[in-house]
């Protein structure tokens, strides 16, 4: 097995020998697999890349700035505003496929436009090993994605076979961030995807809010590098509670904090129950519109990291 120097060398020596001179994209999340795949190919092709970094109005809160002052002076970047577009088109579906779908495709028709732009002939893709496994692909690394417009990538797969443990060893060796290496898994949903129903512009911003409550507790109490991942998720069920001398009727939020190693498989994290009970204080006095916290107790499987 290639140690993490090795494994970097032999990277870009292929990507070296699979894009040459061409011009290459890849869609910047800030996450660590698409933030080693934007390193590797920089020091292979240079400026040849372009990292794109679209904000789908679904990211959480200081995403985007913590993401354009780490790569701004690093890398080809190239930052994209376009959460109005997603926000409208996705306004009153609830359905989580059909959400998946509709960020999936409005995704294409933004990075398009600016792939356009910069006459690119490879897409770089943070494909990593859970990925490919669990949708049961079958894709091979030189493989063409062809764009709505007719527009033909070839892509490029540098760590498609790593586990997500490997990829921060590589991300380390880098010398990337740690804010970024250790950074929680995030969806390319977003948000979207922590919003159970339909989505607006307010609950986005409530369930911002209560993952932000999470991440800050979780953080404080030191046991943010003992868990693999840890989130609000904001439900469409309403319950009763009392705030003040009055009754309210306001969501319910349910924090979710597992364990995994390479996100094929996940357990509950046990935690401590003084840090439970001050995120649930902090949600419901902090957030107007919440009245009531629950914990997700469930390991995947049977259920999923995620909820949509």
């Amino acid at each position: 097995m290639l140690s993490p120097k090795e494994f970097i060398e032999d990277a870009v020596q292929k990507v070296k020998e699979q894009i040459g001179d061409e011009k290459a994209i890849i869609a910047l999340s800030g996450g660590v697999d698409s933030s080693v795949c934007s390193v590797l190919v920089q020091q292979a092709i240079g400026d040849n890349l372009t990292a794109i970094f679209v904000d789908h109005g679904l990211l959480r809160e200081g995403e985007v700035e913590q993401v354009t002052n780490t790569f701004k002076d690093r890398l080809n970047f190239k930052f994209v505003d376009a959460s109005d577009e997603f926000m409208d088109a996705l306004a009153g579906v609830d359905d989580p496929e059909e959400k998946r779908k509709i960020i999936g495709k409005v995704f294409i028709e933004v990075f398009e436009r600016e792939a356009i732009k910069y006459d690119a002939k490879y897409l770089v893709q943070g494909t990593i090993a859970p990925d490919w496994i669990e949708t049961k692909g079958e894709i091979k690394s030189h493989h063409n994605l062809a764009l709505p417009s007719g527009m033909v990538l070839e892509l490029c797969e540098p760590i498609r076979d790593l586990y997500k443990d490997e990829v921060r060893e590589i991300g380390d060796e880098l010398g990337l961030p740690a804010t970024t290496v250790y950074r929680q898994p995030f969806p390319g949903p977003g948000l979207g995807v922590r919003v159970v129903g339909a989505l607006t512009r307010e609950n986005v911003e409530v369930c911002r809010k209560a993952n932000k409550i999470v991440c800050d507790e979780i953080e404080a109490a030191g046991i943010d590098k003992d868990v693999w991942q840890y989130f609000a998720v904001l439900t469409d069920t309403k319950v009763t509670g009392v705030k003040g001398d009055q009754r309210d009727f306001g969501y319910l939020v349910i924090v979710r904090v597992v364990n995994s190693i390479d996100a094929m498989t996940a357990s509950v994290a046990e935690l401590p129950w003084d840090v439970v009970q001050t995120i649930s204080k902090r949600i419901t006095s902090e957030i107007s519109e919440v009245t009531h916290v629950a914990l997700s107790i469930s390991d995947k499987p049977p259920a999923t990291i995620e909820f949509c």
